[in-house]
């Protein structure tokens, strides 16, 4: 195993990563990988003991399936249980991947950047190398209709996943418009953007139970009053933003022209 590889599985381990033999996963995916990360709770910072491991990722259709009558499958899913662990890869072909980078994206900007790295290739380094390029100050958006989506999932159902979500998106988005950097890390993230001070105790609640309930960790209306309070962090961050309005035209060319290199090489 080479040092890159030691640390890789190193950052698995610490982020709280079972023992689990992934590749098989891997292998049931079906086409060649441009990449695979771990998304979810686990490279979210607030994992739980039953926490389902969540891979994502990119793909590499053949070019017949994209120029002849059988259509290969943009995007594809494996799900299972792996020596007692729910495991769900899911990933898109590239050409869909880059062009949901161009889309605003958060999301896939997440997933291509995790550093919890189970499976990679060039091709993964270039998009991400590429992957600054395609932020721009509308990618608030993104993060502000995913929080209001989880926050409104808390109303129905108080628990911890959900409201963690809800903070954990609204400071990405508000450090994403301020910095240009994707930052995924909810404990990283309160080093990073002011935060309420009880975020550490959810964390350290929802670690017991992936569905755990909030139980009266935190008073509602005080919760309310912060989530409100980082809805106009955001979008003062946004305001005043340095990110541009539109992704360059290079960068767009320099996405065609890798998807179009990976296909053909």
């Amino acid at each position: 195993m080479s040092e890159t590889d030691d640390v890789r599985a190193a950052r698995l381990r610490a982020a709280g990563l079972p023992t689990a033999d992934l590749s098989p996963v891997l292998a049931e995916q079906g086409h060649p990988l441009v990449f695979a990360t771990v998304s979810g709770a686990h490279l979210y910072g607030f994992p739980s003991a039953d926490s389902d491991v969540d891979l994502r990722g990119a793909h590499l259709l053949p070019v017949a399936d994209l120029i002849g009558l059988r259509e290969g499958d943009e995007t594809r899913s494996v799900m299972g249980d792996r020596d007692g662990i729910e495991m769900d890869l899911v990933t898109h072909d590239l050409r869909k991947f880059a062009r949901l980078m161009l889309r605003r994206n958060g999301y896939v900007l997440e997933q291509l950047l995790s550093p919890l790295v189970v499976g990679t290739s060039d091709t993964h380094a270039e998009l991400a190398a590429l992957a600054p390029g395609v932020v721009t100050r509308h990618h608030a958006h993104h993060y502000r209709g995913f929080a209001s989506t989880q926050w409104r999932l808390f109303g129905g159902r108080p628990e911890l996943k959900p409201l963690l979500y809800t903070l954990r998106v609204l400071l990405t988005g508000i450090h994403l418009m301020r910095s240009g950097e994707v930052e995924a890390h909810l404990p990283t993230l309160l080093d990073l953007v002011p935060a309420p001070g009880y975020v550490p105790e959810l964390i350290a609640a929802k670690a017991v139970a992936e569905h755990g309930a909030l139980d009266g960790l935190v008073d509602a209306e005080r919760l309310r009053a912060d989530v409100e309070a980082l809805h106009g962090e955001l979008d003062a961050a946004q305001a005043a933003s340095r990110l541009p309005e539109e992704t360059g035209a290079g960068v767009y060319d320099a996405l065609h022209e890798l998807v179009v290199r990976a296909r053909v090489a």
